[in-house]
């Protein structure tokens, strides 16, 4: 597992969105972003979560950043929780969990008392330059726009 922190590089990653179309950080050269990660679609956490990036979405555009959220999930599943939900940024499909792997999210973790490898909920801001400006690893499902504001 990778153990980025503040004033690192951000990992440069490809992967594909809901539509198909390639991704990568070189993307977002000169743009400040908000990477955050989410286990799955469709959860009541990811859910609110997602909804709550939405609901903030122009506060969050009014900062300068654009906003990518990144599951294990397919380009088909991503596409209709996109459309459930009118989300307004992509998602990106890391069916291989290399992002994941990248940015050091995907590795053990435990719920009711159980310990199994997955995706481990966290965001990172990146600015301009492509550094790491910020990592939230205590995400606050239904407050997390609040907590990125």
């Amino acid at each position: 597992m990778n153990n980025l922190k503040r004033g690192d590089k951000a990992p440069d990653f490809s992967a594909k969105d809901q539509n198909g179309n390639t991704i990568s950080l070189a993307d977002f050269k000169g743009k400040k972003l908000i990477l955050y990660f989410y286990p799955k679609d469709n959860t009541p956490g990811c859910t609110a979560e997602a909804c709550g990036l939405r609901d903030s979405y122009q506060s969050i555009r009014e900062m300068g950043y654009t906003v990518i959220g990144v599951s294990p999930d397919s380009e088909f599943s991503h596409s209709n929780f996109i459309s459930k939900y009118k989300l307004p940024f992509s998602l990106i499909a890391d069916t291989d969990k290399s992002v994941a792997m990248a940015y050091g999210v995907w590795g053990e973790k435990k719920m009711y008392g159980k310990t199994f490898t997955g995706l481990i909920r966290t965001t990172f801001k990146i600015n301009k330059e492509g550094f790491i400006e910020d990592i939230i690893t205590k995400v606050n499902t239904k407050n997390h726009a609040a907590q990125l504001l």
